[in-house]
């Protein structure tokens, strides 16, 4: 069993755990209960009615934040000609074509996420086994396929985060920084939470929303109930 240090438990011993919060009480006791001395991230795990081994109980998407994420997001852009110069003018930190593929190659991974024009992919799919594994090949179901490549850049950028159901039925999604405040905190998880109801596959039966819970990224986590959706969304 793990460990946990004397700040993680007096975090804990704020929290009940056999009661299931509203999403402002959990907001508000978690970044209250925040010690790491850097601005921590607010995470989200919902726990879904789901069977992930079946494709169309499978859950995957994106969302836009409305206020981000409160980090910057290194974006690559594998494209070429007028479509690489778009990309760069969009805010694109990097772009290019087989260029870029080599540099991967040869080891280099200073990006976060990936975008690519569809006739890219033949040269990106060459370095799958290098993408695939950290979550930073493009996807044409994410919509990081594609050219309209401003539009996604400026997404990404903004926010835009891609979430999937793992194989445990759970679904885990940063919600921007402690330092963000209880407001802008609780209008992001209510969008994300908008998106992922709005998912829900039409296979799934039973209880959608099974378990939610809210932690910073040093922090214990916090049960939600997932009844308190209806007064995030009034708020």
């Amino acid at each position: 069993m793990a460990k946990h240090g004397k700040k993680f438990i007096a975090a804990r011993a704020k929290i009940d755990s056999a009661k299931r919060y509203t999403f402002q009480e959990a907001v508000q006791i978690a970044a209250g209960s925040s010690f790491a001395k850097f601005d921590e991230t607010l995470d989200i795990a919902v726990r879904l009615g789901v069977d992930p081994r079946h494709a169309d109980q499978m859950v995957r998407g994106t969302v836009v934040l409305p206020n981000g994420l409160g980090k910057p997001v290194r974006v690559l852009v594998f494209a070429k000609g007028e479509k690489e110069k778009e990309a760069l003018d969009a805010g694109a930190d990097h772009a290019g074509g087989d260029e870029m593929i080599e540099k991967i190659r040869e080891g280099w991974l200073e990006f976060d996420k990936t975008v690519a024009t569809p006739d890219m992919m033949g040269s990106v799919g060459k370095i799958g086994k290098i993408l695939g594994p950290r979550g930073l090949m493009p996807n044409a179901k994410l919509g990081t396929v594609t050219f309209d490549l401003a539009r996604v850049v400026k997404e990404i950028k903004a926010g835009k985060v891609d979430f999937r159901v793992e194989k445990t039925g759970i679904v885990h999604a940063p919600m921007g920084k402690v330092s963000f405040g209880e407001e802008k905190l609780l209008q992001n998880i209510s969008a994300f939470m908008d998106t992922l109801i709005r998912i829900k596959p039409v296979a799934a039966k039973g209880t959608y929303l099974r378990g939610i819970a809210i932690s910073t990224t040093m922090g214990p986590g916090i049960q939600v109930d997932p009844l308190a959706l209806k007064s995030i969304s009034a708020a």
